[in-house]
């Protein structure tokens, strides 16, 4: 349901009007209505790129938390020991009081920044000395200072790599060649030789190491410590000052929306006057009008019109209100719309159902929703309670067409007694098709309503009729095909229907306008809806066909686990058997939840939102308050 809203304007003495405002934000019901761009206005520029600062380094550091917390919950469980803080998320040791000022947590950012910024020199230069390691390990563990001596002495040198079948052994006398390693047919050797010596020898000579094996291991060691001493700086820093942060992203978010809000507010009388407009939900006016007629502040109630772009606060039962992120994740409806949310939720939940099509799949689904819903966060329980919905769901069509954990169980002799009542492949896919059928026939219902309450019901009529013709037209030749034989007085009764509704839709389709224009249109949408009616309802046929795939999936996955071990030993075939039916099916399920999210929502959002002619585009409900 969309909450009504009411238009509202106030207007304040400018010496009051911070007052005033800091009133309206602790009310935290109005609002303000925005008629000027702010994303160029300096201040805002300013705050929002230090909130974002802010929120890059708070995400880093809660990371850091985690994982610690993590780490500490693995430690417990290995060690079978009770570890302080294992328990819950590591929180920041720290009391109100010891909140860090402003200027404090300023420069906080600037020192985790500049620690963030050696971490990651510091590991950029792990890498390269590690791969560096890598690339030298195969000379062994030399000596740097020894080829100096050499060198030093008149010596050089050479470090050569080829094939082992290239290799020639008369090298080693002729220029002191000693093989160091051989790997994967690769000759590693060098060459000592007295300065000035030509060298003729088929191999490529490798890039002489500028460091050798230990001292490179001493200074990853050392960078390896100084990369721990710095994260462990970055965690002292977490658990100290990760709330005096989170606080000053509140100060900085509720300072950008004060200036947004002075910014909004228009000025009269020279500047001393200041009018602000807003919108408040009409069950929040009274507290408003109370709160603020009684301090003596001057407001008026405005009359809504045509141009106003009015927020959108959705209000929904415990059911719908769980399916408003997917209303919410292709647009709002405006405030002349419907809400759709409790139009689609019922449907939705049918249709993931369809697609998952699996009843032990979905028993898993309300297995992982119960087990999981007590650890999750607040604000991922209702995503849990949607996912035991859809488990319910599941179980129930999974159970009715038969398949569970891929297996028919329909072939179940107990089950024999029942077996008719099972809905077959065939039966599945005429459900499916007459499933797509109601719901673009309740689509253009909805529409139809929505424009008799918008423009008035002689607007509504030409769709009310399209509606009954096109019922007409499916009782008269889909019922026979379902051995349902009407008699000659109601096919005439339908026949007439037809007539009058199609005359209707043909010449009064835009009341007010020239019949003939009328007839012109009328034809017009007369093909529109016979091809757009006939490629919607075909769209629904892959609620059938992606639980279909699904179900034999999962029996592909039973079969191959049952034939390729059917040659082994019946005390180790188990083992096999459940790994292919573990990834098979994991694989399965990953696939089928990803259609039969991805499905539902296009069955909802192209064929449901263009037939119930769905605008959107509503702006969200933000009202002025503290963070």
């Amino acid at each position: 349901m969309i909450v009504k809203m009411n238009k509202y304007a106030w207007l304040v003495y400018h010496k009051e009007y911070a007052v005033f405002l800091e009133r309206l934000r602790t009310l935290g019901v109005v609002h303000v209505k925005r008629s000027k761009p702010t994303q160029d206005h300096p201040v805002i520029q300013r705050l929002r790129t230090e909130d974002k600062q802010i929120k890059t380094q708070l995400d880093y550091l809660n990371g850091l938390l985690e994982a610690e917390d993590a780490k500490l919950k693995a430690e417990k469980k290995n060690s079978k020991e009770s570890v302080p803080g294992s328990n819950d998320t590591v929180k920041p040791a720290e009391s109100e009081s010891a909140l860090l000022s402003r200027t404090e947590c300023k420069v906080l950012l600037g020192r985790i920044e500049d620690l963030r910024e050696k971490g990651n020199k510091i590991q950029s230069s792990l890498l390269l000395k590690e791969k560096e390691r890598d690339t030298i390990s195969v000379w062994g563990d030399f000596s740097y200072d020894n080829l100096v001596r050499l060198r030093n002495a008149g010596y050089n040198v050479g470090f050569y790599t080829c094939s082992a079948s290239q290799y020639d052994e008369s090298w080693e006398d002729c220029y002191n060649a000693f093989v160091i390693n051989t790997v994967q047919s690769v000759v590693y050797f060098i060459t000592i030789t007295r300065s000035g010596t030509e060298m003729s020898i088929n191999a490529d000579q490798a890039k002489m190491p500028l460091k050798d094996y230990r001292h490179l291991g001493e200074e990853i060691e050392q960078e390896g410590k100084n990369k721990e001493e710095i994260e462990a700086r970055l965690l002292e820093i977490a658990r100290q000052d990760c709330n005096s942060l989170k606080n000053l992203k509140k100060e900085v978010e509720n300072e950008s929306a004060w200036h947004d809000v002075l910014i909004q507010t228009a000025h009269g009388a020279d500047d001393k006057l200041m009018l602000l407009e807003g919108w408040i939900p009409d069950d929040k006016t009274a507290e408003m009008e109370k709160s603020l007629g009684d301090s003596g502040y001057f407001y008026l109630k405005m009359d809504i019109t045509d141009d106003d772009v009015i927020p959108i606060e959705l209000r929904n039962n415990k059911f719908t209100k769980l399916f408003e992120p997917i209303t919410r994740l292709y647009s709002l409806p405006n405030y002349k719309e419907f809400d759709p949310t409790p139009l689609f939720a019922p449907f939705f939940m049918l249709f993931f159902g369809l697609c998952l099509g699996d009843g032990g799949y979905g028993l898993l689904l309300i297995l992982a929703s119960i087990i999981l819903k007590p650890k999750v966060s607040e604000s991922m329980k209702p995503i849990m309670t949607l996912v035991l919905y859809f488990g319910i769901t599941t179980l129930v069509i999974g159970t009715l067409t038969g398949t569970f954990f891929g297996f028919s169980i329909i072939e179940v002799k107990a089950l024999s007694s029942v077996k008719d009542y099972f809905i077959t492949t065939d039966n599945l896919m005429i459900i499916s098709l007459v499933i797509g059928f109601f719901h673009v026939i309740y689509a253009k219902f909805i529409a139809a309503i929505k424009i008799k309450i918008q423009r008035g019901f002689k607007y509504s009529l030409s769709a009310f009729a399209w509606i009954f013709v096109i019922l007409a037209f499916a009782c008269i030749f889909v019922l026979p095909m379902a051995n349902i034989q009407l008699s000659k007085l109601v096919e005439y009764i339908l026949y007439g229907i037809i007539i009058l509704c199609g005359a209707i839709a043909l010449f009064y389709n835009t009341p007010g306008k020239n019949i003939f224009l009328n007839f012109g249109s009328g034809l017009w949408a007369t093909y529109n809806t016979v091809s757009g009616l006939v490629g919607d309802v075909l769209s629904y046929i892959r609620l059938y066909a992606i639980g279909l795939t699904s179900a034999l999936l999962g029996g592909v996955f039973n079969s191959m686990a049952i034939d390729m071990t059917a040659s082994m030993n019946p005390f180790v075939r188990w083992l096999p058997m459940l790994l292919i039916l573990l990834v098979g099916h994991a694989l399965n399920i990953g696939l089928s939840l990803i259609s039969s999210l991805v499905h539902p929502l296009r069955l909802t959002y192209v064929e449901y939102y263009k037939n119930s002619e769905f605008e959107g585009g509503g702006l969200d409900y933000k009202p002025f308050k503290k963070s």
